[in-house]
């Protein structure tokens, strides 16, 4: 688990090697994705808050990147934040998810993307439960449930 100050070190300095690399150009993530999918992982966009039932389920399962089905989150790690968007306090390996400073609309932030296929899944804060304080806010449509591994 990453503590505030190494997300920082990373958003600004620079991410590990990912564990393996996916690659397409957006013509082949349009045919695989969900027009709300493309706009929030390969555009950097955003879903409304509260747009998703993700956000209040909690079964046991794990949650992989909706681009390349790397998994990236536990739901044991997920939480209700109220903001909106599914959180979690941190990802199931540190070596998925990439992490980069975001200047934009004025505010200083850390965007989280997928290590393995660069999909934009939303940003982390350093205002979540602990045991990290870390509250990693994704969008629902940049992720697909999967079963509990056990």
């Amino acid at each position: 688990m990453l503590s505030w100050a190494e997300v920082l070190g990373r958003a600004w300095g620079g991410n590990p090697d990912p564990p393996n690399r996916v690659v397409k150009s957006d013509r082949e993530w349009r045919e695989v994705l969900s027009p709300d999918a493309f706009q929030v992982t390969r555009l950097k966009g955003t879903e409304r808050p509260f747009s998703s039932e993700m956000c209040s389920r909690f079964e046991p399962g794990r949650y992989a990147c909706v681009c390349c089905g790397t998994v990236l989150f536990d739901a044991s790690e997920k939480f209700e934040s109220g903001t909106g968007w599914p959180s979690f306090t941190h990802p199931v390996d540190d070596a998925t998810v990439a992490y980069h400073g975001d200047d934009s609309y004025g505010m200083q932030r850390v965007e989280t993307t997928c290590a393995v296929c660069d999909a934009h899944l939303g940003h982390v804060f350093p205002d979540g439960p602990q045991p990290t304080g870390l509250r990693y806010c994704i969008n629902a449509v940049a992720l697909a449930k999967t079963e509990d591994p056990e």
